[in-house]
Formats: structure tokens, sequence, C-alpha cells
């Protein structure tokens, strides 16, 4: 049976969910760019795997988390261009300049640093918040040319059809104002849904 849907209770603890690890996320990240980081109330929707770009042109950076432990599988970060060399140049000690040019195996270096650590704080979340242990692996970082869907159908771990979109909106200082768009297959959605039940949450 291919899952499409998801009740009201099921958005709502997915909300939950992202809410509070995406909260403590914009934490790691503020202390990393030395910037305030504010990630507001995530905005969920499904959506088919041939939508996932639909919101992108040109280039974006496609982040893979797999999780090695607690939960099975893997969701993904989708984040601007331009957003991922500003970090970068923050983390540099730079001002927050959007420098011209393709973006180079150091912005793909800071970024995956910048997601590890987020995440990292995601999953201590989560390990808290669904009473289990997680932990993730280091997270794969690609950029994504959105013509080349094919080659984003080709390094999409994953033979879901149907996704849970949470949208964020994501600022840094006065640098940054953008939408930060987390993926999970549906099967990983309902999985942490599950354990969120089983762990006590929403009773």
């Amino acid at each position: 049976m291919i899952v499409n849907s998801l009740t009201p209770e099921q958005v709502d603890i997915l909300g939950e969910v992202a809410n509070i690890s995406m909260g403590n996320s914009a934490t790691s990240l503020s202390a990393m760019l030395n910037h305030k980081v504010d990630i507001t109330t995530p905005n969920l929707s499904i959506i088919k795997r041939s939508a996932v770009l639909d919101d992108y042109s040109k280039t974006c950076i496609f982040v893979q988390i797999h999780y090695i432990k607690g939960l099975s599988g893997n969701n993904v970060l989708i984040l601007q261009e331009d957003d991922v060399k500003i970090m970068t140049d923050l983390m540099m000690g730079g001002p927050g300049n959007v420098m011209e040019g393709e973006l180079s195996e150091l912005h793909l270096s800071a970024a995956a640093e910048a997601m590890n650590q987020m995440m990292g704080s995601a999953a201590t979340s989560l390990s808290s918040l669904l009473n289990i242990a997680t932990d993730i692996s280091t997270p794969q970082v690609d950029t994504i040319d959105v013509e080349s869907v094919k080659i984003f159908e080709k390094m999409f771990e994953t033979g879901s059809d149907f996704f849970v979109k949470i949208a964020f909106r994501m600022t840094v200082g006065d640098l940054i104002d953008s939408t930060m768009v987390q993926l999970y297959p549906m099967n990983f959605a309902l999985e942490m849904i599950d354990k969120f039940r089983k762990a006590g949450g929403l009773e």
C-alpha cells in the first residue's frame, strides 16, 4: 500500500518533532556562525518525488543525513546556494559575503560541517523526545543542478515516491532570510510517528 496522506494527529506529531529538533539545531548553528539564527515554526506538506525541486532554480545544496542508530533510513535538507556561501564566509571569520563563482569544495565542506552540527543537535533532541538512542553518519553534501533531474534521482537514496516536506523560514542576523527544506521519505516519517507514540508523546 502506498501511503500518500497523513491524519491531522500525525501532522501534529511531525510538526512537534521538527519544531523541537530544529530549535536546538538553530542554537548550534548560531554558535558556529557567531550570529543569531532563528528557525520558524515548520510548515508541513506532502509532495511527490517529482516535485521536490519545483521551488528551486539553478543550483541548490542537497544534504543527505543517514540515521545509523535508533531510526532507519535517511532524511534530506535542501539549502539555497547563496545561503551556503554566506555561511561559509561567516565560518571563515568573514562578514558574510556572497562570493562570485561556483560553489567550491570549501563551500561543500563548510555546509557539511554546519549540517553535521545542526543535525547532531537534532538527533540529540530526538533521542530525548522518542526515548531512544539515535545517531547520524557524517552528512553527504552535493550540489544539484535543478535542471538535471536524472542526477537528482540517482543521488536520492530512497525509493519512496512521497515525501513529507517540512519548510522552515531561517534567518541569520540580517544576512540570510531564506527557506530551508527538510524532506522525510514517507516510511521514515511513519516510523518516527510510531516511536513518538510509543514514547508517550501527545497522550
